[in-house]
């Protein structure tokens, strides 16, 4: 009988062991598939950071030339704002208005029509659109003070010109 119960716990104790190693083995293998999934997705992630670096990089090259083009336009602009500031230090626009104010008016009008010809252009227009009345040479003779020949005035904040 002792061979007997010997037998029964040398076969329990197989039993276990066995058992233990099938659950050991389990349990490694779906431990291995999880670690094999998150190495695949930290894979694609590691793909997708670099992609993303190597993008901020390019842009971080291209936005330093833009800054640096900018710049340089920002130089230019300055360099004209302050040689306007000149000139308007160096004009007397007040003789110049007692002098001859047709003249001064005729100029003004058409360095005014030509800023925002080149503000049309800047801003993505053509550019060649015909001139405004008001910009057109003045004509010499009757008329009114203003050279407006016509009785008729082309802004909208003014009532018409009579002539004599």
């Amino acid at each position: 009988m002792i061979k007997v119960y010997a037998l029964v716990i040398v076969l329990g104790v197989l039993g276990i062991a066995g058992y233990g190693a099938k659950y050991y083995y389990d349990t490694t293998q779906a431990t291995i598939a999880t670690l094999r999934d998150n190495n695949a997705k930290l894979e694609v992630a590691i793909e997708t950071s670099e992609a993303s670096i190597a993008t901020l990089q390019q842009e971080a090259v291209k936005n330093a030339e833009l800054t640096k083009q900018l710049q340089g336009k920002l130089q230019v602009a300055e360099a004209y704002g302050d040689n306007l500031r000149k000139r308007l230090r160096q004009l007397d626009l007040v003789a110049d208005a007692i002098n001859d104010a047709e003249d001064l008016e005729g100029r003004m009008n058409r360095a005014t029509a030509k800023l925002w010809r080149d503000i049309e252009t800047d801003t993505g227009g053509s550019g060649d659109a015909p001139l405004p009345k008001w910009v057109q040479p003045i004509p010499t003779g009757a008329g009114s003070e203003s050279g407006n020949t016509s009785n008729q005035s082309d802004s909208s904040n003014s009532s018409p010109t009579k002539t004599d």
